[in-house]
């Protein structure tokens, strides 16, 4: 029992860390000066998906391997509580040779809910996705992503810039869920929706998608 109380402590601890890095990420990843995910780009997301650490050849030769979270838009257009997500294969971009890079993903139509839900969800397969512009300057680029219904973004070793990820499989991570809402349940489609309400190591995240693109400004 005890052997089984610290492997729970430790994934616990694991799923907090993973909250706090991918909060982190999105704050520099919004805050960049020049650099940074367009405004009106965030505000017409309907989910978000931070994937801290995304791993080159970390389980499969020349695979790719990470997990993150995804919060979406509820019906008074504030953020959900997240759900845990892996993140496996594609074509990332790892820039000057790194082994691992971050992926901020903009998901930009209500289908995305049941998509992500689905066994696997291939990117380029099951869902169009394009590199996203960076920087204030390029908020008039963002009219040519109509239609698209993925926009991606990585930053290795320093870099940020919009990237290609088609191929990449999406699937919820169940385990890394049940340690954070301590349970079988809730289920993803319950949290996405906003049935769920988050709890305190999601705060970080939240907070900062609050700031950046609150419940006010959701269709403006």
């Amino acid at each position: 029992m005890a052997l089984g109380t610290a492997s729970i402590a430790a994934a616990k601890s694991g799923v907090e860390k993973r909250l706090e890095a991918a909060a982190s990420v999105l704050s520099e990843t919004l805050h960049g000066v020049g650099e940074g995910i367009p405004s009106n780009l965030l505000d017409r997301a309907h989910c978000v998906g931070v994937f801290p650490s995304v791993w080159k050849g970390a389980l499969l030769i020349g695979g790719r391997f990470g997990k993150g979270v995804v919060t979406c838009r509820v019906e008074d257009s504030s953020w959900s509580a997240p759900v845990n997500f892996r993140i496996e294969g594609g074509n990332i971009g790892f820039q000057i040779g790194g082994n691992q890079t971050d992926l901020v993903l903009l998901f930009m139509g209500k289908r995305a809910i049941p998509k992500l839900l689905r066994t696997g969800f291939t990117i380029g397969l099951d869902g169009t996705a394009a590199a996203g512009p960076v920087g204030r300057t390029a908020a008039g680029q963002t009219d040519a992503l109509l239609g698209v219904e993925i926009v991606s973004y990585s930053r290795s070793r320093g870099l940020f810039a919009g990237v290609s990820i088609d191929g990449a499989t999406l699937r919820p991570a169940h385990k890394a869920n049940r340690v954070l809402y301590e349970g079988w349940g809730p289920y993803p489609k319950e949290i996405l929706l906003g049935q769920i309400p988050a709890t305190p190591p999601a705060r970080p995240l939240l907070d900062v998608l609050n700031k950046y693109s609150p419940a006010r400004r959701q269709g403006d």
